[in-house]
């Protein structure tokens, strides 16, 4: 598919890079004539400067019936014209990048009424992965499908842990409880485990349950159980910010804020009224003391620098903080999160990416059954997807055991008339199940590819 992506910042360049990693044929529209230069020089793309809402620079782009057009500048009034004009070219679909508090709103409107097929507002979506991070407090990172049918929690296993040492058939003999690994990182090291895989110490692992409680039952068996939070402390005012603190305060959540400058102070004064406001610097020890680091539950650090960040947070985990997020872009950053066990890394350009990546894969697919969700893991290494299945009768009515998976595929749940099913080897799809596949191989984007 020829795909033209307007705006190359940093979440326009994630788009280019994942667009032209699944193959597509790509068009780089900016205003600034650097950033065209640095994106033809990094990736097989072409590149045109001008201003992407003109209709005479998208012609140039070519944009025609067969285009998906990515509208991801600093402006959601230009992302949204970008659109319509290239839907007015005859673009197939158009994406926009939509920020603004003011337009959260109207996002149906906008929608539905002006023709987008679809609005992405990274910020919005990372406020709700922190919620579901905080409302999961033993998590490093969850992953939802199925609209949270189905939850894939992300988990450390520390020393001393009753989990460590022992194969994943022991595990479930001892716990009887219905839960599924479906994938293990340890140290640089990727696996897609089979029951006789033994966990160790500090393995990072990924779990999954046929329901909430039974993931807490295996947690609070295996003494990763952790109490609620209650207490957050946030550094940096942002737009994130601002999106969390209205999720967390309508969750009961106590919420803090500290940010330097004085005249944002008072803008989320106004915004947050039910949160507590500190004029100050994040970064300053004195400060994080006065205003109750210790006493807090959960630091999230959300300014705009990720070394800031980054420094806060190892601070942070030094003062035993029970729970530690950290917003950071830079790829090249996020090692040296995982070196503190129990924290949890955000990032707007991965969050970006995989609604992009879901998207495309999802129109791209002529076959039948289409990509719902995807989510990548450890790094980019793992993908854990969601598909719609369609009638196939290489896969539907074919007892697991006698599919023939590729190697490093798992099926780990079925959704079926809203029950999750955890899938043994007598288990089967079924048309307009959704199934949930958790691989290390890459661009699948049809249920069949999972057969070798």
């Amino acid at each position: 598919m020829k795909v033209v992506v307007i705006g190359c910042g940093k979440i326009g360049k994630s788009i280019i890079e994942h667009t032209v990693q699944e193959g597509h044929e790509v068009v780089v529209v900016d205003n600034n004539a650097d950033n065209i230069e640095l994106m033809i020089n990094q990736f097989d793309v072409m590149g045109i400067c001008g201003n992407g809402a003109s209709y005479d620079i998208l012609k140039d782009a070519g944009v025609d019936k067969q285009t998906l057009v990515i509208a991801a500048t600093s402006s959601d009034e230009t992302n949204i014209l970008s659109c319509l004009v290239s839907k007015k070219l005859g673009a197939k679909y158009t994406i926009a990048r939509v920020r603004s508090i003011e337009y959260l709103n109207q996002i149906n409107f906008i929608k539905n009424d002006l023709g987008i097929n679809l609005t992405i507002n990274p910020e919005y979506e990372a406020a709700k992965e922190i919620t579901k991070i905080l409302n999961f407090p033993e998590a490093i990172s969850v992953d939802s499908f199925a609209k949270s049918h189905v939850e894939l929690v992300e988990l450390f296993i520390p020393k001393n842990s009753p989990l460590a040492n022992k194969s994943l058939i022991d595990i479930y003999m001892e716990y009887q409880i219905k839960v599924l690994i479906c994938a293990v990182q340890r140290g640089e090291e990727v696996f897609i485990p089979t029951g006789r895989f033994v966990l160790q110490e500090e393995d990072r692992i990924y779990i999954t349950a046929a329901s909430k409680n039974s993931l807490r039952s295996f947690l609070t068996k295996s003494s990763l159980l952790e109490s609620k939070i209650k207490t957050v402390l946030l550094i940096g005012g942002s737009k994130i910010a601002v999106y969390l603190g209205k999720e967390l305060l309508k969750n009961k959540y106590q919420v803090k804020i500290i940010e330097k400058k004085l005249e944002r102070c008072e803008e989320l004064s106004e915004l947050l009224p039910g949160a507590t406001i500190i004029h100050g610097d994040g970064s300053d020890q004195r400060i994080l003391e006065e205003e109750g680091l210790n006493d807090s539950d959960a630091l999230i650090c959300l300014t705009n620098i990720d070394e800031e960040n980054i420094i806060i947070s190892l601070y942070a985990h030094k003062q035993n903080v029970r729970k530690i997020i950290t917003k950071i872009n830079k790829q090249s950053l996020v090692g040296l999160m995982e070196k503190i066990s129990l924290s949890s890394v955000i990032s707007l350009k991965d969050i970006t990416a995989s609604i992009i990546v879901t998207y495309l894969r999802g129109v791209s697919n002529t076959r039948g059954s289409n990509v719902l969700t995807l989510h990548k893991l450890v790094n980019n290494k793992v993908e854990a997807l969601e598909f719609l299945a369609k009638e196939d009768k290489r896969l539907i009515n074919i007892p697991f055991k006698d599919l023939r998976l590729k190697a490093n595929v798992l099926i780990v749940g079925i959704i079926r008339d809203g029950k999750v099913i955890i899938p043994n080897g007598d288990d089967v799809i079924k048309v307009n199940d959704n199934v949930i596949v958790v691989t290390t191989n890459q661009f699948l984007d049809d249920l069949s590819d999972i057969l070798e």
